[in-house]
């Protein structure tokens, strides 16, 4: 299409109308100008295609499609080669199926496990959410059918999401949620954003223009399209010079008036509309472009959502190596769970599965097992003839698999969870047949951490989260030892809901939520409190053990903060298996402002036969050592001594080396208000402050005066004393303090 000359050609109503959808799921088609329509669908583990009526909850039927597992799960198995493979398998799907655009995925940072969308968000650290994300997006793209990252930004509960206001600070903003969509947008470079509904410090994403063009395009170099949340349009007037370009689904035609008599009014820049309709051209051209024939697979597809969900599942616990289940073992699975299992979210995402395989029915071809209902999964009730007869089960068998998790009515799109206890049928289950075999396995199915109450008598636990339709024969591989497992936590499972960083502002009072807790999220707060967790972020079992080696560096110094670390890890164990080296990055200094214990800064994915060892390789930038500077608006890298920490957890680490990092870091100008302990921390400082320290109080006076004012006294109070309190002491004047302030900044 000839983009320019089409723009040229169009009217005033048509360039309004084609920043509004046609109706669900579609773009508008501008027929005399060869301008066709687009297909959207919702996303983003599988295909929810709507060939009828179309709605964004879930409530009619979609085509028969493959669910593969959420990005609860995709997150926890760290391999961007992966998500990358599961990209390309919806894209090949969409292509079949004449969808342009998948609607995610959906970066949002996991603030806290109560959120009821939790299961489609893929962590609580940016940087891994960001790269999960951006390696699906390449692998849907890269069939030539677009993706829609969401929801931008800080869409982090279900409570009122369409009115609140996320009051975040800046710091947090950019360090924590806007990083993971920076990463996203930087590696997978989306052909289009999708906005959310609610404001962020009081703006609507919709007509955020700090979001939606300064850091978005101007930042981040964004070039696609952003579109609405279904509804999500607030002033339209406002979003389209505020880089909003499409409307979804079409409202009617109030907007596209509304739009038009803006222009003539000269209320908006019709150079702001041209623009957006350029976007929305671009978006349509390379669309259409990538059209191609392709075939939806479903029962193929199939097979790939189980090898998925394999490396989506973590082993949270193993005590005396009761897993994999071998030899000639009489097994239970117990559980209503075990036959009818939770393996997606409620809602939007909500697909319409071509086939459903459980456990139970994925074991026939592996061993004999005896199954017992143990609950219902309607009821949070505790029936006792269902409880007597799933102890007597596991009595009678070697090994008891308890297969427990949350309902779909516990946890869904649209409301957040009040708390994170199981059924209360589940939980006296479990403790039961814990304490009538000693050899119990549980495996979860749930979207966020819950409480685990029986987790000290149970030897071993496997967490499946909602790992798609073939989730079943994925637990049943990993149960009886075909794989090993490899996934690790992708956030941090607390002990109590108390004890997590927004406890007391979430989720929010009314239309006002306060982020109070900064940058202080998931592991970066359990960490810095010091806080006993359940199971620690980056934490995951294996079949077999790995021995990492000492970090090396490729150099000790660095003055821009690029630096490789390498680490040798071996296989020491009997089985194939895949560990995940973390490395983190640790200040060992007090710098200007506070900073986590460790961050995240890279992860390396190693498959590893046994005595096999491969090197873990990671390239690090000054961004890796950076926080955000609110005083001049700016990433900034300290000068200082860090810990280069490669681990398997973030409270496992198994090696370090330490980097000094030479660059300028920042520091701010000293006023009047400033204190003396800022000036002394500027190098050369204190000898201008040491004669007029001693001048200010004579320390060697009489007995009386020794023993009011210690040297230690007065070197606090000096410290916390802003400079312009010097003169009220009488022995500086102002003019003094001018001319020491002019010395002391010169030598900063």
């Amino acid at each position: 299409m000839d983009i320019e000359k089409v723009l040229a050609a169009m009217t005033l109503e048509e360039k309004c109308a084609l920043l509004q959808g046609a109706d669900f799921w579609h773009t508008v088609a501008v027929e005399r100008l060869g301008v066709p329509q687009l297909m959207v669908s919702d996303g983003p583990h599988g295909l929810r295609k709507q060939d009828q009526e179309g709605d964004h909850l879930g409530i009619n039927d979609s085509i028969k499609a493959v669910c593969f597992p959420t990005a609860v799960g995709t997150a926890a198995s760290f391999d961007p080669e992966l998500l990358e493979q599961m990209g390309e398998v919806l894209g090949e799907e969409c292509l079949a199926e004449g969808v342009d655009v998948l609607l995610g995925p959906a970066a949002n940072i996991k603030r806290s496990p109560l959120c009821g969308r939790n299961f489609e968000y893929f962590s609580e650290d940016p940087l891994l959410s960001g790269r999960i994300a951006a390696a699906l997006i390449r692998g849907v793209q890269k069939k030539h059918v677009g993706t829609s990252l969401k929801h931008f930004a800080m869409n982090s509960q279900e409570t009122r999401r369409m009115s609140a206001s996320m009051n975040v600070p800046e710091r947090a903003m950019r360090e924590i949620y806007l990083a993971s969509f920076e990463h996203a947008v930087k590696g997978g470079h989306p052909w289009t954003v999708m906005c959310a509904y609610n404001k962020v410090n009081g703006t609507y994403c919709s007509e955020n223009p700090l979001l939606l063009t300064d850091i978005l395009r101007k930042e981040w170099g964004f070039d696609g399209v952003v579109m609405t949340d279904w509804g999500a349009a607030n002033d339209r007037v406002k979003g389209v010079p505020a880089g909003l370009e499409l409307e979804m689904p079409r409202s009617g035609d109030e907007n596209d008036q509304l739009l038009a008599a803006a222009v003539r009014a000269g209320a908006l820049d019709e150079a702001a509309l041209d623009e957006a309709v350029r976007r929305m051209l671009r978006l349509i051209d390379k669309c259409v472009a990538g059209r191609q024939k392709a075939e939806f697979d479903r029962g193929a597809d199939h097979h790939q959502a189980r090898k998925f969900a394999r490396d989506a599942m973590v082993l949270l616990k193993n005590d005396g190596g009761l897993l994999p289940i071998r030899g000639q073992k009489k097994v239970a699975f117990i559980g209503e769970f075990a036959e009818k299992p939770r393996f997606q979210g409620g809602g939007s995402s909500h697909i319409n599965c071509s086939e459903v395989l459980s456990a139970a029915e994925a074991v026939r071809g592996v061993c004999q097992v005896t199954y017992a209902t143990g609950y219902g999964i309607d009821t949070d009730d505790v029936d006792a003839a269902l409880e007597a007869e799933a102890v007597a089960a596991a009595k009678a068998a070697d090994v008891a698999v308890v297969f427990i998790g949350l309902p779909e009515r516990r946890e869904s799109e649209g409301y957040d969870r009040a708390d994170m206890k199981l059924p209360e049928n589940q939980n006296h289950l479990a403790a039961a047949v814990a304490a009538a075999q000693p050899n119990t396995v549980v495996v979860l199915m749930n979207g966020s951490p819950v409480e685990m109450p029986w987790a000290g008598a149970v030897p071993a636990i496997l967490e499946s989260y909602l790992g798609g339709q073939a989730a079943g024969g994925a637990a049943v591989d990993l149960l009886f030892g075909a794989v090993s497992p490899s996934a690790k936590l992708a956030e941090t499972f607390p002990l109590r809901l108390e004890d997590t960083p927004c406890y007391l502002n979430f989720p929010g009072e009314g239309d006002e939520v306060n982020y109070a807790e900064g940058i202080w999220v998931g592991y970066r707060y359990y960490d810095k409190k010091q806080l006993p967790v359940l199971f620690p972020f980056g934490h995951g079992l294996s079949y077999t053990t790995f021995a990492y080696g000492p970090v090396r560096l490729s150099a000790a110094e660095s003055a821009d903060g690029r630096v490789t670390a390498e680490v040798d890890v071996t296989n020491t164990g009997s089985m194939a298996g895949a560990e995940v080296v973390q490395l983190y990055v640790a200040p060992r200094f007090q710098g200007r402002r506070s900073r986590p214990v460790r961050e995240l800064r890279d992860f390396c994915k190693l498959h590893l036969q046994p005595g096999e060892t491969k090197t873990a390789v990671f390239e690090l930038d000054a961004r890796a050592f950076s926080y955000w500077e609110t005083d001049i608006h700016d990433w900034v890298a300290e000068p200082g001594e860090y810990a280069i920490e490669a681990a398997a957890s973030s409270r496992d680490i198994r090696s370090c080396a330490v980097l000094k990092l030479c660059t300028a870091g920042y520091r701010p100008p000293l006023t009047m208000d400033s204190t003396f302990g800022d000036a002394m921390a500027i190098p050369g400082a204190a000898e201008l402050l040491k004669a007029m320290r001693r001048e200010q109080v004579d320390l060697e006076g009489s007995d009386a005066a020794r023993e009011a004012v210690s040297e230690e006294m007065m070197l606090a109070m000096m410290r916390d004393m802003p400079i312009h309190c010097m003169p009220s002491f009488g022995q500086v004047t102002k003019a003094q303090l001018r001319v020491l302030l002019e010395q002391l900044n010169a030598l900063s």
